[in-house]
């Protein structure tokens, strides 16, 4: 079989195209393939689809095609322009590529296979043998195809959280569907505006859709919400992993204050224990558990301090609301009269807050799917050793975490 006739077959061409010639260059292990089409001809307007006959051609251009044997394989071709009484004159579309791409198809479908299996963007240039720009624009173009398609669907259950962009105070909120475990939103800084720019790109009928939303306490988000989402008050659910962590950090202060003051006795009771009282109870190893057993616990304020944050966990446990409720009440009598400031401080911050806490009860969302994938994106910037820019932070994280359908067709 002559090598044009193998390509041909191989690239599936219409009967409008065809392979005319094939150029071989051993020493630059390149294999160039010339496409023509035929002449009696009438070819579709981009915009309209009028078919028309051609008005003139333009400069030969190249696209980057699957290795043959790897050799880098071009397709090149001169496309022809119609002169559209609508649109003017415009150039025809190609069934191989992308309007204004630089990649076949399939040699696109091939590189997002690549991106997505391989740890960092440079280890899949190199296997690709393209630059970085061109991988990027890829992923882009992929991106961009995938939020193109994606339906308007309601999605009951959201969770939002905010990632670091780069070290300080730069920020990214990021908004995820619970059910799917997908990035719906990102978008940079952790204001007010932030989450707005979400709730804005959603219709009356999917604000009308949401059920519950997860997120800590932050308290612009909370306002976001209240003034977007109908019914948000009893909608809004402040994660339990959050709150835990406020109740952490009190009890570690109450733990430093402590061991300072047993120290100026010469009591080294909490040396080397910071772990034993941070730890959550259930996660504690044998031995761990024992040298904690071993503690006076009760006696010592740290220890009380751990009792409170350790039976705070309980509240997510109750079966109702109303039981919720009645639970915390109890919990936080005994907070407020324990005497340790830092203790104090974090059950009134959650007091003020509690119907959103209790909502739990009743909806049973947690942030949990959000920080999974936040450990993703984490990976993610790990592994690319940061972003230039909120841009590529942002293609990178609906890239891989989005659920998009990112092929050509």
């Amino acid at each position: 079989m002559r090598d044009v006739e193998l390509y041909q077959r191989i690239l599936g061409l219409s009967s409008q195209w065809s392979v005319e010639r094939v150029d071989l260059d051993v020493a630059g292990k390149r294999v160039d393939l010339h496409v023509g089409h035929t002449t009696e001809v009438r070819w579709r307007c981009p915009h309209c689809e009028q078919e028309l006959p051609v008005y003139d051609h333009s400069e030969a251009r190249s696209w980057r095609h699957l290795d043959t044997c790897q050799f880098q394989t071009f397709l090149t071709a001169r496309l022809p322009r119609v002169n559209c009484p609508e649109h003017g004159v415009v150039q025809i579309e190609v069934p191989w590529a992308e309007p204004r791409g630089r990649f076949t198809l399939l040699f696109e479908r091939f590189a997002i296979d690549v991106l997505l299996q391989c740890q960092t963007v440079q280890g899949a240039c190199r296997l690709l043998q393209i630059s970085w720009d061109q991988a990027q624009a890829i992923r882009e173009r992929a991106v961009d195809r995938g939020q193109a398609r994606k339906e308007a669907a309601p999605v009951p259950r959201i969770g939002v959280d905010e990632k670091a962009f780069r070290k300080g105070q730069d920020y990214m909120t990021v908004v995820c569907d619970l059910d799917r475990g997908v990035v719906e939103f990102v978008t940079e800084d952790r204001t007010k505006d932030s989450l707005h720019r979400y709730f804005s790109s959603r219709t009356e009928e999917q604000k009308q859709a949401f059920e519950g939303i997860a997120m800590d306490m932050w308290e612009p988000y909370v306002q976001a919400t209240l003034e977007a989402v109908p019914w948000a008050r009893d909608k809004i659910v402040f994660d339990r992993f959050h709150i835990m962590q406020h109740m952490t950090e009190a009890v570690d202060d109450v733990r430093k204050q402590e061991h300072r003051a047993l120290l100026k006795e010469g009591d080294e009771s909490l040396k080397g224990t910071k772990y034993l009282w941070l730890t959550n109870q259930d996660n504690l190893s044998e031995k761990r558990r024992e040298e904690l057993a071993a503690l006076p616990v009760m006696w010592l304020q740290t220890g009380r301090a751990w009792a409170i944050k350790e039976t705070l966990r309980e509240v997510w446990q109750q079966p109702t609301v109303a039981a919720a409720r009645t639970f915390f009440g109890g919990w936080y009598n005994w907070a407020i009269r324990s005497r340790l400031e830092p203790v104090k401080d974090v059950a009134r911050m959650i007091q003020k807050r509690v119907e959103n806490v209790v909502n739990y009860c009743k909806l049973r969302i947690t942030n949990a799917v959000a920080e999974g994938l936040n450990s993703k994106i984490m990976s993610l910037k790990r592994r690319a050793g940061g972003f230039r820019n909120p841009h590529a932070f942002k293609t990178a994280i609906y890239f891989h975490c989005g659920g998009l359908d990112l092929y050509p067709r």
